[in-house]
């Protein structure tokens, strides 16, 4: 174990949450119990998460977690497979990644924008189908049991998981009228906290393929390495939204949807 690192992250821990308590409004009203079950759930993800492989090898179900993780980013270099050949076809060689046969350079627009059009597309159409609003109902509800957090909260924080600022709102579009200062806070840090799935397919590609060209490793090889990254990442950051919010601006009121919420989307 590298006990350095540990130092570390339990240092960034600490500063993060003294920064938080800092700048709160109202100290006294603090429910320490949101902030240890956020601090908890995250500790619990990051290890499932990042030891997945070596837990695995201790007990084969401790690392189902990491193979499930594995497998959704598998998804995201699925998704940017079928996008290179759909630009390609559009594009011709202007749409091939720098440093493979036949590419013309590096271009933002013909390599890079196409992943963010094309995997916006496929989320919406999930959504219209039905299937993400299970997905997310899902986890807003083990998330809003789990922290204690109103229903509203947890499911937008959830939503950012897969959507962006502007569009994981929408979900709960007929609950922000009679939200509380702390819900909305909770809204705004988990959409800052995140990353949109489009713009996560996006950095898959960015940072994967100099780092597969780089080191003689296939492109898959190179963005499902960094898929599992950021992926992870996005995944352990929404309970730190949530016990952030909850520090800086405590609940003081009294939610409507304490008792949970319904998902409801809107294109």
């Amino acid at each position: 174990m590298d006990f350095i690192a540990l130092l570390r992250g339990i240092l960034g821990l600490t500063v993060i949450i003294g920064l938080a308590f800092a700048i709160s409004n109202n100290r006294g009203h603090i429910r320490w119990r949101t902030v240890g079950a956020g601090l908890g759930l995250q500790i619990f993800l990051a290890i499932f998460i990042l030891k997945g492989v070596a837990m695995g090898e201790a007990f084969a179900p401790l690392g189902w977690p990491k193979m499930f993780l594995r497998w959704v980013s598998s998804f995201f270099v699925l998704v940017l497979q079928f996008t290179t050949k759909g630009a390609e076809f559009v594009f011709g060689n202007l749409a091939l990644p720098d440093g493979t046969p036949g590419s013309l350079g590096g271009f933002f627009a013909f390599q890079v924008l196409p992943t963010i059009i094309f995997f916006g597309s496929l989320m919406a159409v999930l959504y219209h189908l039905g299937i993400m609003q299970k997905v997310v109902q899902g986890m807003a509800y083990l998330v809003s049991k789990f922290l204690g957090t109103s229903g509203a909260e947890s499911l937008s924080v959830t939503a950012n998981i897969f959507v962006g600022q502007t569009e994981a709102p929408l979900v709960i579009r007929p609950y922000l009228e009679k939200m509380t200062i702390s819900e909305l806070m909770a809204v705004m840090t988990g959409g800052m906290a995140t990353i949109a799935g489009g713009v996560m397919a996006a950095y898959i590609q960015i940072l994967g393929d100099p780092y597969a060209i780089a080191h003689g490793i296939s492109l898959d090889a190179g963005r499902l390495l960094f898929a599992e990254q950021l992926l992870g990442a996005s995944v352990m950051a929404a309970p730190a939204a949530l016990l952030l919010a909850k520090i800086m601006i405590p609940e003081t009121g009294e939610p409507t949807t304490k008792g949970g919420a319904k998902i409801e989307f809107e294109t």
